[in-house]
């Protein structure tokens, strides 16, 4: 009887080793990627180019991500809403998180988040801020330190809708050094590319955004 049992236990075992061996790999060893690729972060369409998809990878550390809890209809809809109201003088809308997602790889520690409002205008820099920050050419205004990037465009929408002015900020992994430049570029990257899909989806009418990897320009000397 000892004997017999002892058989079953081995198949019973070798079975589970089996099974744990081949899930999830069809077949060949290797477990399949988890998380999103690239191509459908963000609801896909965001990282189209070489350029925006290389600083993607440079700023995430990684090239599989994980997605939090964002509404991107809800923050398109707050644009277009925006858009076919008057304004009353003391009236300011709020951010929408567009999207927000992190690193599936090295533990999530890497996060990257974009969020979008209508504004009046865009804002100039104040000169303590321009020590702070790069300016790019890429819609009416786009400026990033190594850890926040701000885009501002222009949206021309047909009427009975106005053109707004969109605010999109795009907010980096955390630790970067103050004075890393390239992560500057990197974020105001994805920023313009992020801007050229929402512009895209608003119908938006000469936006003036970059594509690739907006030029450096002088800062602001001064508020508008």
């Amino acid at each position: 009887m000892r004997p017999a049992l002892a058989r079953i236990g081995a198949a019973v075992a070798m079975a589970a080793v089996l099974t744990s061996c081949s899930s999830g790999d069809g077949g060949d060893g290797a477990s399949e990627p988890g998380g999103l690729s690239v191509a459908e972060v963000c609801g896909g369409g965001f990282a189209k180019d070489a350029a925006v998809t290389a600083a993607l990878k440079n700023v995430m550390g990684g090239e599989r991500f994980d997605e939090g809890s964002a509404k991107p209809s809800k923050a398109l809809d707050e644009l277009r809403e925006d858009s076919r109201e008057e304004w009353l003088p003391a009236y300011r809308p709020e951010s929408v998180r567009y999207c927000w997602f992190w690193s599936a790889e090295g533990g999530g520690e890497k996060d990257l988040m974009i969020e979008t409002s209508a504004v009046r205008k865009a804002p100039g820099l104040h000169p303590d801020h321009a020590k702070v920050v790069t300016s790019y050419a890429s819609g009416l205004q786009a400026f990033s330190s190594s850890g926040l990037g701000f885009l501002y465009f222009s949206c021309g929408l047909k009427p009975p809708a106005h053109d707004i002015v969109v605010e999109l900020k795009v907010r980096g992994p955390a630790g970067v050094p103050r004075e890393d430049l390239e992560q500057r570029t990197r974020l105001i990257t994805l920023g313009s590319a992020m801007a050229r899909k929402i512009s895209g989806e608003l119908g938006c009418q000469g936006d003036g955004l970059a594509t690739g990897v907006p030029v450096a320009i002088p800062n602001p000397s001064s508020t508008p």
